[in-house]
């Protein structure tokens, strides 16, 4: 068995797992992201904050080139994915390892909650095969262990429609594990759910950062939910990074001086802090 000084050694020289540089993103000709530097180490699990418009978004959807930004790079466990507007040759294999979560869960609503996991792994299927949705068996048997995995494997044959919000988001999560993501974005996962939902879903998250070491990027502008499950956080307004530190150092003062009369939709939008410890799900 190696020591884990061997292996803290390993990881302090690794690669990040998100590194971005000078990272700028314009539309309509209004900033949207101004010279954003930001590194994530592999297995951190780090909270963008933001007020509406901060640019929190705009960010997570360059980090898997869902958007190309017109300078800057993004470059994943130390491959790059985007410089200066163009994407590199190896996109589609670095995306492969990135899973993104959406806030209306993306779902195809006709098809079964298998289904939909299915899709995740499209990317490791023969195009002519996944046109057809021709799923061999042991793929389906990793779809059925992803469901389990989140704790809602008697859905599987549900239409994704008859489910939850919250657990609609639970199936987004394990597309993300069929996938075999490495780094799950999540943009404002929990903004459409009521607060047991959103527990469960935060929860989730924490346990599969926590025993698999999965790295998780979240945009959250619930900052009572960012505490209770984060240690980092990265605060953004008008597209630039403000504060990047540990969230026990982001306090209401830092809160204000950040976002001035804006803080007020931080601290008390959301779900409050109404929620007890528990059991990740």
């Amino acid at each position: 068995m190696r020591l884990a000084t061997e292996s803290a050694l390993e990881n302090a020289f690794a690669a990040p797992a998100v590194q971005v540089r000078k990272l700028t993103k314009s539309f309509k000709g209004r900033a949207a992201l101004s010279s954003v530097d930001l590194n994530i180490a592999v297995g951190e699990m780090v909270a963008l904050v933001g007020a509406s418009g901060s640019g929190k978004s705009t960010l997570l959807r360059n980090l898997n080139a869902l958007h190309q930004a017109e300078v800057g790079t993004v470059e994943i466990f130390g491959s790059p994915l985007q410089v200066d507007g163009k994407l590199h040759s190896k996109t589609r294999q670095l995306r492969s390892q990135i899973g993104f979560i959406f806030q209306q869960f993306n779902l195809v609503n006709r098809l079964t909650v298998l289904e939909n996991v299915l899709v995740g792994g499209l990317s490791q299927v023969p195009l002519l095969r996944s046109l057809r949705r021709g799923f061999s068996k042991t793929e389906k048997l990793r779809a059925l262990s992803a469901l389990e995995r989140v704790g809602i494997l008697d859905q599987a044959y549900k239409r994704a429609s008859a489910l939850s919000g919250g657990q609609q988001q639970r199936v987004a999560i394990a597309r993300c594990l069929m996938q075999g993501a490495q780094i799950i974005l999540a943009d404002e996962p929990i903004a459409s759910l009521d607060p047991e939902s959103a527990r469960k879903v935060m929860e989730l998250l924490t346990c599969l950062n926590e025993s698999e070491g999965i790295t998780v990027v979240t945009s959250l502008h619930q900052i009572q939910m960012v505490r209770r499950y984060f240690k980092r956080a990265v605060a953004l307004r008008d597209g630039r990074v403000r504060f990047d530190g540990l969230m026990i150092d982001l306090d209401d003062r830092q809160l204000n001086e950040i976002y001035g009369a804006a803080a007020e939709e931080l601290v008390r939008s959301g779900h409050g802090e109404v929620f007890t410890a528990s059991k990740a799900y």
